[in-house]
């Protein structure tokens, strides 16, 4: 092959690569909600941009829980470790509990109500500096230099950042990950699984009585999002998650 052919052929194989490259890491942004008109208008885009993302982001969770109780029902432990590595499970965490006993509490859905309820409460409806330029949709910190963008009001002995997403369904993701494993949001996981022992649907209101960890506000923050799920009437997408878990089940 000549010189000039090879050269030919290599730059085209570094185009390609980095086309797709920037395809895989290129930053996907939510709409501008900030174009929409405070109140109903900005309320119904938001809610018509997530649903969508919460719902997926639970089917997925639901396929997790199936597979689980389907390898504890046959004791396949051995197909067990890649759960236990996605929701974190640690040998501390075994010692009073099985594999199965501590995934089956971490591996459910987040109701939908109380996903979106949070989402906009965090961001301002989509319209803060952390939702805009990083996705953070929730609030969510990180804590290694570089990870994420610094608070202008963080003081000077403290190094959190707050988290920078590569997409909306990111921090979706990491908010879902986040309750279904931190040790603070156990209130909120033992909740869920009352209410799956007691056959009753797993509601936002119900699962928001164990947040008292997510704000600086406590119990008080619990309260305004399940104030803001009444108002918004946002219970109605709970269905929307229950429907989803129905319909792969029959």
């Amino acid at each position: 092959m000549s010189n000039t052919k090879l050269i030919a052929v290599l730059l085209v194989a570094v185009v390609a690569s980095t086309a797709a490259w920037f395809a895989f890491f290129a930053k996907e942004s939510a709409p501008d909600f900030t174009a929409y008109a405070a109140g109903p208008d900005r309320k119904a885009a938001f809610f018509e941009y997530f649903t969508p993302i919460v719902v997926e982001v639970n089917k997925e969770l639901t396929t997790d829980r199936e597979q689980i109780q389907n390898s504890c029902n046959a004791d396949e432990a051995d197909n067990l470790d890649q759960f236990l590595t996605k929701f974190r499970v640690d040998d501390a965490d075994l010692e009073q509990e099985s594999a199965c006993e501590v995934l089956l509490r971490r591996a459910d859905i987040v109701p939908a109500s109380l996903a979106i309820a949070q989402a906009a409460n965090e961001s301002a409806w989509g319209t803060s500096r952390f939702a805009k330029l990083g996705n953070n949709f929730f609030g969510q910190w990180c804590f290694s230099k570089g990870c994420g963008i610094v608070p202008k009001s963080r003081d000077t002995n403290k190094n959190h950042e707050v988290a920078d997403f590569r997409s909306p369904a990111d921090s979706v993701e990491s908010y879902m990950l986040n309750l279904n494993t931190h040790d603070a949001y156990k209130p909120l996981r033992n909740i869920r699984q009352s209410l799956r022992e007691e056959d009753k649907a797993v509601t936002g209101v119900a699962l928001s009585y164990g947040l008292g960890k997510y704000s600086e506000r406590g119990d008080e923050y619990g309260k305004e999002i399940r104030e803001m799920i009444s108002f918004n009437k946002l219970a109605v997408l709970d269905k929307l998650d229950l429907s989803k878990q129905e319909g792969e089940a029959n």
